[in-house]
């Protein structure tokens, strides 16, 4: 994969990766000392190496069972200078049966990106997802957008 040298284009990539189920392809946009928050699994991922077996149990949980996740990013702002850039956004990852095309789920989560440019070439060096917790249940809410 060559160099993205706009952010749009990494979060372009971030979409086709994720419904093609490249990791490559998707790992190439991180940097090699990534720091991650998820709100799944392991809650945080510092460097690739640890980021690439998340990404690896998740793409291939989605090939066990046949689905395809479309990413949908909505209310978008980017905020860049020369070699920094900061995004937040909301993200929806809607999954579908590979087999009917059926829509099975969705869920959004809000999304935080740090990005650094390296040679000319945009790289997620943080990324932060969360969702609003319910006071009363302490559970996540997965349909509040």
């Amino acid at each position: 994969m060559l160099g993205v040298s706009n952010v749009e284009g990494i979060l372009e990539n971030y979409k086709r990766a994720i419904y093609e189920k490249d990791v490559e392809s998707f790992l190439a946009i991180y940097d090699k000392n990534v720091h991650i928050y998820d709100c799944w699994g392991k809650w945080e991922s510092k460097g690739i190496t640890l980021w690439r077996e998340n990404v690896v149990n998740w793409f291939g949980g989605m090939r066990e069972e046949g689905e395809l996740l479309k990413v949908d990013f909505c209310d978008v702002t980017i905020e860049e200078n020369m070699n920094l850039a900061f995004v937040h956004c909301a993200v929806t990852f809607a999954a579908y049966s590979g087999k009917s095309e059926e829509k099975l789920r969705q869920i959004t989560n809000r999304f935080t990106f740090g990005l650094k440019k390296v040679n000319e070439t945009w790289l997620i060096t943080h990324e932060h997802s969360s969702l609003p917790i319910d006071m009363e249940t302490g559970r996540g809410m997965f349909d509040s957008r």
